[in-house]
C-alpha cells in the first residue's frame, strides 16, 4: 500500500491510521492560498520526496500538489493526472501560484501526459470567466474539463474541443471511466472535497454536486495505476495577516465558517478521509 502523510498547516486533519504527521502550522500563512513559486519550493526540505498519500488540510493549500507531483518525475514514467474539483484550478494568477492555478504549472511538466479535472459544476468554466482560464493546454487537450450542468460554448469558441458537460454525475462518471481504460499511464489522484455536494461535506469553498461514492468507486476502479496523490478540502477557521491574501480571499468569494460548528464539521471529514485513504492507497506494491 501506498504510505500516507498529513501536511499538518492548518490543524484541520484528524489523525489518520498509519499517517505520518509532517508539521507545517509556522507555514500557514505564508502558504495558504497562495504564495511565490520560490516559497512553495522551499516547503521541499520539510516534505519527505516519496510517493504518498498526502493530507493537506483546507483546499486553500490545493497548489502544494504542484509540489508532490513535480518530484515524481524522479519515477521516469509519463504519468496522467485526475483531479476531482469543483473548479478547474487552472485559472489565471500573475503573483507566482495559487490554489486555484496550480493545474496550469502541472500542464507545463513535460513528463506529464494529460490531467483531467473531474467534476466541476462551478461557473469559472463559462461566461464572462472564461478568459480568466488558461487556454492553451485546454486547446491542446493536454488539460480537459469533466464539468455537470455548465455551459461551454464560450470555451469552444476560443478553441476548446476535448472538455464536455454532462447532466448528471452519473452519465458525467461513465464517460470518464470508459476514456481512463482505454489509457496505459500511471495516474497521480488529487481530491479536493468541494467536488462534493454540501451536504456530504462542508469547505472552505462553494461547492458541487457529487457523492462520497461517486469519487470512491471511480478512484477504486484505477486499482494499481495509482501511483500517489492527496485529499485537501478539510474545512478550518484562518484570518490572514496579509491585507493582499485578505483581499484575494474576498475577490474569490470565500463563505464564512461558522466557528461554532467546525469540530463537527472535522469529524465529519475524519470518516470521509479514511474513505479516501482506503481507495488511494491501493497503488503499486
Amino acid at each position: 500500500m501506498t504510505p500516507a502523510r498529513i501536511l499538518d498547516f492548518d490543524g484541520s486533519v484528524l489523525p489518520l491510521p498509519g499517517a505520518k504527521i509532517v508539521s507545517l502550522r509556522d507555514r500557514q500563512e505564508e502558504i495558504r492560498l497562495g504564495c511565490r513559486m520560490r516559497t512553495l519550493r522551499s516547503l521541499g526540505a520539510a516534505i519527505p520526496a516519496e510517493p504518498s498519500i498526502t493530507f493537506m488540510g483546507s483546499g486553500d493549500f490545493h497548489h502544494v500538489t504542484f509540489l508532490c507531483i513535480e518530484r515524481l518525475a524522479a519515477l521516469g514514467n509519463a504519468l496522467q493526472v485526475v483531479v476531482f474539483d469543483n473548479h478547474p484550478d487552472n485559472m489565471r494568477y500573475p503573483f507566482g501560484i495559487h490554489c486555484g492555478s496550480w493545474v496550469a504549472h502541472v500542464s507545463r511538466l513535460p513528463f506529464i501526459a494529460r490531467i483531467h479535472v473531474v467534476g466541476i459544476a462551478s461557473r469559472d468554466v463559462e461566461g464572462i470567466h472564461v478568459a480568466e482560464n488558461h487556454l492553451r493546454p485546454l486547446r491542446s487537450g493536454k488539460v480537459i474539463y469533466w464539468c455537470i450542468g455548465r455551459n461551454l460554448r464560450g470555451l469552444q469558441r476560443f478553441g476548446v474541443r476535448a472538455s464536455r458537460s454532462f447532466a448528471s454525475p452519473p452519465e458525467l462518471l461513465a464517460e470518464f471511466q470508459e476514456s481512463i481504460a482505454g489509457t496505459r499511464e500511471p495516474l497521480y489522484v488529487s481530491v479536493d472535497k468541494d467536488v462534493l455536494a454540501p451536504d456530504v461535506a462542508q469547505t472552505n469553498w462553494d461547492q458541487g454536486v457529487m457523492r462520497l461514492e461517486d469519487v470512491t468507486s471511480t478512484v477504486a476502479a484505477f486499482g494499481e495505476r495509482i501511483v500517489a496523490g492527496d485529499v485537501v478540502g478539510d474545512v478550518s477557521l484562518y484570518r490572514y495577516r496579509s491585507r493582499f491574501k485578505r483581499m484575494l480571499s474576498r475577490l474569490d468569494r470565500q463563505p464564512d465558517v461558522d466557528a461554532a460548528r467546525i469540530g463537527e464539521w472535522q469529524q465529519a471529514h475524519a470518516k470521509i478521509n479514511r474513505e479516501l485513504l482506503a481507495v488511494l492507497s491501493r497503488g503499486p506494491r
